[in-house]
């Protein structure tokens, strides 16, 4: 088994129902685990990549009635470099 992580953006925080919805995605077998972060509007899926790929993953979601705005890395950007002393 591959675990991946994956983590969307969405427009609008999930109705009830469309909160339903993602409780019968989680039993997709692939579907390791939902978490969401509702300040930051995201909700992050980790699956099993042997199973599922992205546009599977990405394709339960939208399913499910959840608006996805954009993909989002779970890489963090480089840190800046410092500005060279004279």
């Amino acid at each position: 088994m591959t675990t991946v992580d994956i983590l969307f953006r969405y427009a609008e925080p999930p109705t009830e129902s469309q909160v339903l919805a993602l409780a019968n995605a989680r039993d997709v077998y692939g579907i390791r685990r939902l978490s969401f972060d509702h300040a930051a509007r995201t909700v992050r899926v980790e699956f099993d990549a042997t199973r599922l790929n992205a546009a599977m993953v990405t394709e339960l979601i939208r399913r499910a009635g959840v608006q996805i705005t954009e993909e989002l890395s779970l890489i963090p950007p480089p840190a800046p470099q410092p500005a060279p002393v004279a």
